[in-house]
């Protein structure tokens, strides 16, 4: 009798024992589940992390642009854009076209006639607006080949230019 009192207490002890271990194995599996979608949302946060400090720095540089110019308007950014280049002489028109009030300013476009420019200078105006210290967007670009020689350009650019209030 006492040996099978022995047997019991050893068979249910191990069975205890089999109980603790399945749920100690069930509670890892479920912790290194859950670590793993941690690690994934990690990366995912990293990345958004990456893209939204690259946008910050984007909309800094151009809230940058909005106090840097003393520019008043967009004839006076056209001809300081050209001025820096060299080319002022190869604009024939400037025509002032629409003005408005915007959210955080003011808007000004303009048409521009370019003629006779090689490919390098066209690429250095595209650079210099691009990286003029004012917010200066191109709307509309048209380019032909100039009549009299046809390795120059003639360009019709629409220019926008935005002035804080």
């Amino acid at each position: 009798m006492l040996k099978d009192k022995r047997f019991i207490y050893i068979l249910s002890g191990l069975i205890g024992f089999i109980i603790i271990i399945a749920i100690a194995i069930n509670l890892l599996y479920a912790e290194s589940r859950e670590l793993r979608m941690l690690q994934e949302q990690r990366k995912e946060m990293l990345t958004i992390e990456k893209e939204f400090l690259s946008l910050k720095q984007k909309i800094d540089a151009v809230e940058g642009k909005k106090n840097l110019s003393g520019v008043q308007g967009i004839v006076q950014a056209v001809d300081e854009i050209f001025l820096s280049i060299g080319l002022k002489d190869k604009i024939k028109t400037v025509k002032p076209a629409i003005s408005r009030d915007v959210k955080d300013g003011f808007e000004e476009e303009a048409d521009l006639y370019i003629e006779k420019v090689s490919m390098n200078e066209m690429v250095n105006i595209f650079y210099r607006i691009g990286n003029a210290p004012m917010i200066l967007t191109i709307k509309k670009a048209a380019m032909k080949k100039s009549f009299e020689n046809p390795e120059l350009l003639n360009i019709t650019l629409t220019l926008s230019f935005l002035k804080s209030k």
